[in-house]
């Protein structure tokens, strides 16, 4: 079965040419850090996506990573149990665009040039390019009985993610908007610490298979909670530059994919 656009996003609910509904996608993500749109992707396409990622899902390089809050090497200014260098565990597996079908309606989804249009208008960028590596565009998460993302800032100004399964139980999404300032330095260890004590109760994010995310993680905090039961929480990223010829570093490929091509 081939997708084109229209049978990908549903336009009825999305119409994502429309000036006005941009602009009130814009105003939300500008006002609360954070876009859900509920029921983006249409029933069969989110059907497709989901028997293509099962069926891929036997490439996937399985990690567990250590790691603090910031995504930063360890600071030696810092002891090992200060906030700065405290740290969390994240366990995942991941399959690369390039083990992702050709004519997958995330394919057609994230090539197309109205999609793009549509995501500038939102995230008030010029243009958006793909990842100039054959592996960090598109990217499928698996995530079983017990893995988990912990805590963390995003470097990226924004992430765009599409929920492909809901697990049994777990997978829930937890943020903390305005955890810190990055763009004034302002990081905040006391309440790192505090949240790190679980002293903090973060907001939930609701999300529905099908449901398209825009998220601003800089300096809002947050994590995906520890999966329970046999049915695996899948998630694709769909990663855009807003230059072109940019390539996730090396070590970052190796870290999270577990090759450079």
């Amino acid at each position: 079965m081939s997708f084109l656009l229209p049978t990908v996003i549903d336009d009825k609910k999305h119409p994502i040419k429309d000036a006005l509904y941009r602009s009130q996608c814009k105003e939300t993500l500008d006002s609360e850090g954070v876009l859900v749109l509920k029921d983006f992707i249409q029933d069969k396409a989110i059907k497709m996506i989901l028997s293509e990622a099962k069926k891929q899902e036997y490439l996937a390089y399985y990690c567990i990573n250590n790691h603090n809050v910031y995504l930063e090497p360890t600071d030696k200014n810092y002891p090992l149990n200060h906030a700065r260098n405290r740290t969390v565990v994240s366990s995942k597996g991941c399959i690369t665009d390039d083990q992702v079908p050709s004519q997958s309606p995330l394919k057609v989804l994230y090539d197309s040039e109205e999609f793009k249009k549509f995501l500038c208008s939102v995230l008030g960028e010029e243009v958006l390019y793909k990842y100039d590596d054959n592996l960090s565009s598109i990217n499928i998460h698996y995530a079983t009985q017990g893995q988990e993302l912990g805590w963390h800032f995003d470097n990226s100004s924004f992430a765009i993610t599409l929920l492909i399964q809901k697990p049994d139980g777990g997978g829930k999404f937890e943020y903390i908007r305005d955890f810190r300032d990055v763009d004034n330095t302002i990081k905040n260890y006391q309440k790192i610490s505090d949240l790190l004590d679980n002293k903090f109760s973060p907001d939930i994010l609701a999300m529905e298979p099908g449901s398209l995310v825009l998220f601003r993680g800089r300096n809002a905090i947050h994590r995906v909670t520890p999966t329970k039961g046999t049915k695996m929480r899948i998630l694709s990223v769909l990663a855009y530059n807003s230059k072109p010829g940019v390539k996730l570093s090396e070590s970052a490929r190796m870290t999270f994919f577990g090759k450079l091509n």
